[in-house]
């Protein structure tokens, strides 16, 4: 079985554009949660979200005629793809362009595009839809753009999975490159959904904070006595994935290995967690047999850790559940706390900040946990970064339908 590196990065959420800019805000417990526009907001109970803000995409990766024709999620994609790629430096002359592929996880597409079209047909009738509808909106393109523009011949497909998509696209990256079916997979994830539809459909079922513009930077609170509610967040985590021993035959860098992963099923309810973590307890148990990871080296976890009552309660126990003694000597945060909830990309941008915790010995923290809930009480390191060596860590992403995807990275060797 070959080994699989992490070789190049790439990132834009609220906290920034680029690695360098998002690491370092994250680090200085920054807010990337914003006010909405207030026309676009004028309807909606929810007035924040973690915004890409001052985000066009570079005309040399897509022309001002080429553009409109994509939905912000594949923009966002594309952006973040090449620059991870750039960063991985790999040349044509390294790898057969058959045996490097993309794999992208994607919740929820093109909603944006969705609804512009829909208002077109009703009003101007179905002759006047775009005929760039369909592969402007639908989830694989982020994977077949990257494809196209960068050359690469071999797997080609997008993962979609709710809250998950992002590890499980992680997941099969992982195994094409361990099996030896491929050399390279670009992975990680993206997501923007910034419409009216989805907005509503969340607020409407109670999972979002409900907090007002003035107070955005407060409104994600993961395992907070007064969370309310998750934020919904936009951009995008992109990581490149390598066979490690061809990786160090060109003399790449490489952030960390991804060495294991654990997926399950709550079988439960489509939207609530298993009230005793059942589905979350199996995937981490997984990630951790399957990859013979001992419970006393693992360092970090960044968990799902949404910012909803039930959820970060349910996590506590399954962390609790799964690491059981060594589990106080756990350093756990969650990022959403400054990103908001990426959904299908969450897990791609959160595996980033595992790998650089990893690099660096540092921490990001879980901003806004003023007031711990008494039943989250493990240390999710509160308010400020902190300096720990890191060995192993695991990234938790869990979504609707019960589905449940953890990924193992540990430092290079």
């Amino acid at each position: 079985m070959n080994r699989v590196a992490v070789t190049g990065l790439s990132a834009l959420c609220g906290l920034g554009h680029g690695l360098e800019e998002i690491w370092k805000n994250a680090l200085a417990a920054k807010s990337g949660i914003s006010k909405l526009d207030p026309l676009f907001a004028k309807e909606m109970p929810v007035k924040v979200a973690g915004q890409v803000l001052d985000f066009k995409i570079c005309p040399s990766l897509l022309s001002p005629r080429e553009a409109p024709r994509y939905d912000r999620f594949l923009h966002l994609g594309l952006a973040a793809g090449v620059e991870a790629y750039r960063d991985a430096g790999i040349e044509a002359q390294d790898y057969d362009p058959s045996r490097m592929g993309a794999i992208v996880g994607v919740g929820m597409g093109g909603f944006k595009t969705i609804e512009d079209n829909y208002e077109i047909f009703k009003q101007k009738g179905g002759r006047r839809v775009s005929p760039f509808l369909i592969p402007a909106m639908v989830p694989n393109m982020a994977s077949g753009l990257l494809s196209i523009k960068l050359g690469l011949r071999g797997v080609n497909y997008g993962v979609s999975s709710a809250c998950a998509s992002s590890n499980h696209a992680l997941v099969q990256a992982f195994l094409e490159i361990r099996h030896g079916h491929h050399d390279v997979v670009i992975s990680g994830g993206v997501e923007s959904t910034f419409s009216h539809l989805p907005f509503f459909g969340f607020s409407n079922m109670k999972a979002l904070s409900l907090r007002p513009a003035e107070e955005a930077e407060k409104a994600s609170r993961p395992f907070d006595r007064d969370r309310d509610g998750f934020v919904i967040g936009e951009g995008a985590g992109i990581l490149v994935l390598e066979n490690a021993e061809k990786a160090k035959a060109r003399g790449a860098n490489i952030y960390a290995e991804l060495v294991s992963y654990g997926t399950s099923s709550d079988a439960y309810h489509i939207t609530s967690p298993h009230p005793e973590g059942k589905g979350a307890v199996e995937c981490m148990n997984k990630a951790l047999s399957w990859g013979n990871i001992p419970l006393e080296e693992v360092d970090y976890i960044n968990a799902h850790g949404t910012s909803t009552p039930v959820g970060d309660r349910v996590e506590t126990k399954a962390l609790r559940e799964v690491f059981g003694k060594t589990a106080d000597r756990l350093a756990v945060s969650s990022t959403k706390s400054m990103t908001g909830h990426l959904l299908g990309a969450a897990g791609g941008l959160e595996s980033i900040f595992c790998i650089k915790a990893i690099e660096t010995g540092s921490i990001p923290p879980t901003i806004n946990l003023d007031n711990p809930d008494p039943e989250c009480d493990l240390f999710y390191v509160p308010n400020k970064s902190i300096q720990k060596e890191v060995r192993y860590a695991l990234n938790n992403s869990f979504g609707f339908g019960g589905t449940n995807a953890s990924v193992v990275f540990k430092r290079p060797s």
